[in-house]
């Protein structure tokens, strides 16, 4: 192949991506083969290709196409995590002082829920610095978060996720500029060495997650049921499922494709954010205002 030249059939492939992600509506194959100028047999073949690597679904019932699961993905990380980060900056301050307590922001990294961003809780307390942990997906408000709004909606991701906190190799950066504030980039993202009972949760069995209190959620169908409840409200929490007396209430931050690219939420003690067994209405006011906060300028 020359300087300069290209293939047809990645062209042609690339012009089927744009069309499915130029409306919101999907497209059959007679208007996909109009538009591109191609015949149906001709398009067929590149539609099943496109379906077969992720990149495009085809509805069963009308057999019209959308862009894919596998696609979205890949787009999503195209935001990077010190875009995110930068951009939350202020907003994570702003809720910590809200709320009055510590705040997090994480986004998916290898089936776990990647801490980015940590607020110290604005108090005299001692308190770690948790930026590069990564935390089961299952047991925390951030994760269920992140796993109901995953392109792929595939709550079963959770079962590779590791099975207990996993601290970050690296040493923890200087904090930010900011009261009580602490953040670092994903250059000390931990490996997935699995730390089972040793830090707290239980070795899970085949198909199983693993148990931190008698309150996580460790069935593939009850965790499927509350990533459904989470995306009917808008927002997550955790009562008890990653530590005992603990609690953490998150919402979703997307980008300027309404994709959601991170989560945003609050931890504390389950006494100052929890009535009755329910999260504090007020703080998930809280959280869901930075979120939305955080979005606005990613959509900018």
């Amino acid at each position: 192949m020359g300087v300069g030249e290209t293939i047809q059939s990645v062209e042609r492939a690339a012009g089927i991506l744009r069309l499915l992600a130029s409306g919101p509506r999907e497209l059959g194959v007679a208007e996909l083969a109009r538009a591109m100028g191609l015949p149906k047999g001709t398009l067929h073949g590149i539609l099943r290709t496109l379906v077969h690597v992720g990149f495009v679904e085809q509805d069963a019932a009308t057999g019209r196409y959308r862009l894919g699961g596998t696609l979205l993905h890949l787009g999503s990380s195209y935001l990077d995590v010190n875009v995110l980060r930068t951009r939350s900056l202020n907003w994570a301050d702003a809720l910590a002082g809200r709320s009055r307590e510590s705040v997090w922001i994480g986004t998916a990294h290898e089936g776990g829920v990647l801490v980015v961003h940590h607020v110290f809780r604005p108090d005299d307390s001692m308190q770690v610095l948790q930026v590069g942990t990564l935390l089961p997906a299952h047991a925390t408000a951030l994760g269920k978060v992140l796993m109901a709004y995953d392109p792929y909606g595939d709550p079963g991701a959770a079962f590779h996720a590791p099975s207990a906190p996993e601290p970050a190799a690296a040493p923890a950066p200087e904090p930010a500029a900011g009261p009580g504030t602490a953040s670092a980039t994903a250059a000390g993202t931990p490996s997935l060495a699995a730390l089972g009972a040793a830090a707290g949760g239980e070795p899970a069995a085949e198909g199983v997650l693993a148990a931190f209190t008698p309150r996580t959620l460790t069935s593939a169908d009850d965790l499927a049921k509350e990533l459904e409840l989470v995306r009917g409200r808008g927002w997550a929490y955790d009562v008890e499922e990653l530590v005992e007396g603990e609690v953490s209430i998150a919402a979703p931050i997307r980008d300027a494709r309404g994709v959601t690219v991170g989560a945003i939420g609050v931890r504390g003690a389950v006494e100052r954010l929890a009535e009755a067994g329910e999260p504090n209405i007020t703080i998930v006011s809280y959280v869901r205002d930075a979120a939305r906060a955080i979005t606005r300028d990613l959509s900018r």
